[in-house]
């Protein structure tokens, strides 16, 4: 896209004082974008080589709380700095906010600079390095779902987020005069992130009251991420922006269906899709079988890679559109892997477990390392289910809950060879600090239910 920034075009947008502002940012755990507002001379004439953060942005749950328990950081060890390198290939402009470019960075250890291990870009960017190495390129596309409030996110706060109104009154998955409705935010999301160098293909109507969709184009695994990470950023500053609100959580509401992130992969080979085998009756090359088979042998392990939080499990619902059961079909929206464009040159592996709120660099690369693991031992794949597979008997499911997940990504062979036991250890206590807050906390739920019955 020409509205990505080279390093010299940066710096004549500087001297000409079009650019004042450049964010220079990293995803945390949580897959939120952090970092700094430079000025943009001191950044074009110093920064852009490094800057630091404090390495407790990797150690910090979604209310930025100092979290125990982490060996890469903590009181004891004294919470000292990160590097954060800027990667120019990543600068942009970022045409909704007034005069700013923007970079993403990566984590370096403050005395080795070596990435840091449980970073999620490094740990996204070793299991791509793996497939390189391996021959392939791996391809991904997120699709991102969300809900549109009508207040604004202070007013929704100062009122702690009760009687949520959505923007939209009813329904409206694929209504072009219902969407019309919600233009005014979309329209100014879609080309604020078209301008920002994000290939915008579409946003639609979702399949719940209030609910959109936006998607962006197949690219590389980790241009995705980084794309998956801005797009929700900047739905969130534009919302606001027009005195809105914008929510990425799994499920808002008992009641409404949940937003998912569907992640499209395929591997490719010198320009040319990998999965794809003309020969075959669908069109999937034994490469693409093993790939798949890696994927529903691991899909338990990597569930809390796809669902890392109490809420996201709160989504997995029947007929609400979310997958219950881990098996594969050819186009069928009920199962947790959908094999897409069958016969064709786009053919890929839609996996439809992960929720709005997964982190996308966690996922991708949970995704991929399974995937490579089956290839690696060229697992056999199991037959496609067909049907309605939320009724499907004696068939592997998705865990029902965040500790069923922790616990088998912490038993998990595969992930801690792919990724190290330093990452593994390091989200599962993620993991657990959730559940731990969970248990700590009285809910509204709770007092409505007991309050006066009990």
């Amino acid at each position: 896209m020409p509205a990505n920034l080279t390093f010299d075009a940066l710096k004549k947008a500087v001297a000409a004082g079009e650019i004042d502002t450049v964010l220079a940012c990293f995803p945390d755990m949580q897959g939120r974008l952090m970092g700094k507002r430079f000025v943009a001379q001191h950044f074009v004439e110093s920064a852009w080589e490094e800057t630091h953060c404090c390495n407790y942005l990797l150690a910090v749950d979604v209310e930025m709380y100092t979290v125990p328990g982490y060996k890469s950081a903590s009181w004891e060890k004294g919470y000292g700095d990160y590097v954060l390198k800027p990667d120019l290939s990543t600068l942009r402009r970022v045409p909704w906010l007034d005069g700013t470019a923007m970079v993403l960075c990566d984590l370096l250890d403050h005395h080795t600079h070596e990435e840091v291990a449980v970073s999620p870009r490094a740990i996204l960017k070793r299991q791509i390095a793996r497939a390189k190495a391996m021959g392939f390129d791996a391809m991904m596309a997120t699709e991102l779902e969300f809900f549109l409030f009508q207040d604004s996110y202070d007013a929704l706060n100062d009122r702690n987020y009760q009687n949520l109104q959505p923007l939209g009154r009813h329904n409206i998955d694929y209504s072009i005069f219902g969407t019309t409705k919600e233009e005014s935010v979309m329209r100014a999301i879609r080309n604020g992130l078209w301008g920002a160098g994000i290939p915008i293909e579409n946003s639609k109507g979702e399949a719940e009251v209030g609910q959109e969709e936006i998607n962006a184009k197949y690219s590389d695994a980790l241009d995705t991420c980084d794309m998956h990470a801005i797009i929700k950023n900047g739905v969130k500053e534009i919302a606001h922006q027009q005195g809105r609100a914008a929510t990425f959580m799994a499920k808002y509401s008992h009641e409404r269906a949940g937003s998912s992130s569907h992640v499209h992969q395929s591997l490719w080979k010198g320009g040319k899709p990998a999965f794809r085998d003309e020969k075959d009756p669908h069109g999937m090359s034994d490469l693409m079988r093993h790939y798949v088979a890696g994927q529903l042998a691991h899909a338990r392990e990597i569930t809390a890679l796809l669902a890392p939080y109490i809420n996201s499990y709160k989504r997995f619902v029947v007929g609400m559109f979310a997958p219950t059961k881990a098996v594969w079909s050819f186009d069928n929206r009920t199962a947790g892997f959908r094999v897409c464009g069958e016969n064709t040159r786009a053919i890929r592996v839609e996996c439809r477990i992960g929720g709005a709120d997964l982190n996308p660099y966690m996922a991708c690369a949970g995704l991929l390392a399974a995937g490579l693991a089956g290839i690696e031992r060229k697992l056999e794949l199991e037959p496609a289910i067909t049907g309605d597979i939320y009724h499907a008997k004696r068939v592997r499911e998705i865990p029902h809950t965040l500790g069923e997940a922790a616990a088998l990504m912490q038993k998990s062979k595969m992930l801690r060879a792919a990724f190290g036991d330093e990452v593994v250890d390091h989200y599962v206590r993620a993991a657990h600090w959730e559940i731990e807050e969970q248990n700590r906390v009285v809910t509204d739920w709770e007092v409505q239910r007991g309050f006066e019955r009990l």
